[in-house]
């Protein structure tokens, strides 16, 4: 067999996986959640780029000493990873310690707590938000529920509750 059919080889199972990274939350999203129609009012105040920025970055030294800790085994700080994002956004909290700090609830489209299904196919869809030049999370700026591209996909929404 010559390096042509082993580079072949190669590139099929890069594109494999890369299909299953990426394609995976999308269609786990769209098979577990139930569409319901959006409702009518927009009168919320939505978290924006920079709140859930910041709450991103509150998270990520929340996650910084537990992730090294478990770096040596395969696999286990996205599993870790998961787990903090999932079980927090689909807890009573509805949202991880970072979002807590900013008074930031996750919510689904009609602004009920989301299922442990959804957070996970809003977590695997998350990727695909930074895929073309961030784009993904840009849209959080612009769009008028302020939803990347992960929230569009999940069909989530971030609230600011100041008084709860």
């Amino acid at each position: 067999m010559g390096d042509d059919y082993l580079l072949g080889i190669g590139i099929v199972g890069i594109l494999f996986v890369y299909a299953i990274f990426f394609g995976l939350g999308p269609i786990l999203t769209h098979v577990l959640i139930e569409k319901k129609p959006y409702p009518e009012k927009y009168d919320r105040e939505y978290a924006g780029f920079w709140h859930r920025f910041a709450a991103t970055l509150i998270d990520g030294l929340v996650l910084l000493v537990p992730t090294l800790l478990v770096i040596w085994i395969p696999f286990m700080g996205i599993v870790l990873s998961w787990l903090y994002f999932v079980l927090f956004h689909s807890s009573k909290h509805q949202a991880t310690l970072g979002m807590m700090a900013l008074s930031i609830k996750i919510y689904n489209e009609n602004e009920e707590r989301i299922s442990f299904g959804r957070a996970t196919g809003r977590y695997f869809s998350t990727p695909l938000s930074g895929l073309i030049l961030f784009i993904g999370y840009f849209m959080i700026g612009w769009t008028l529920r302020k939803q990347g591209l992960h929230d569009k996909i999940a069909r989530t929404i971030h609230l600011i509750e100041y008084n709860k």
